[in-house]
């Protein structure tokens, strides 16, 4: 026969609230880790962004080059001045792109703010005290 739930020892209880705390503790690795995923995610398509905006400047500069290559062996005004139009723009693109991506990545927080408030929350819980 099953001992009621009141008839439980003091040893038995503790051994549940040990078995308890350590599921908690579990749950709480496991939350952290879905947490810190979803936010590496996150910077990893800023960091893209970043990326692609480097590649832009770096063909602008590239095509700059070219014009100004361009410009000294012509010595004619309008292929210089379209490859400098077209690097200008081109760098341009790129230096908005790279510069959103800079400005999304110091937003992003990458700690796992709702465990640790979970965990705060345990804590407080757990010892009966009010923060």
């Amino acid at each position: 026969m099953q001992p009621r739930a009141d008839d439980r020892s003091l040893g038995e209880l503790f051994a549940e609230l040990s078995r308890e705390t350590g599921e908690l503790v579990k749950k709480e690795m496991a939350l952290a880790k879905t947490e810190m995923t979803a936010k590496a995610k996150v910077a990893g398509t800023h960091a893209g962004i970043v990326a692609a905006g480097g590649a832009l400047v770096h063909a602008g500069l590239l095509v700059l080059l070219a014009a100004i290559v361009t410009g000294f062996v012509a010595l004619g005004l309008s292929p210089w001045l379209a490859a400098l139009i077209v690097a200008a723009a081109v760098m341009a693109v790129g230096y908005v792109l790279v510069m959103q991506g800079l400005n999304k990545l110091r937003n992003t927080s990458v700690a796992p703010t709702q465990t640790m408030e979970t965990l705060k929350e345990n804590a407080t819980w757990t010892t009966g005290t009010r923060a």
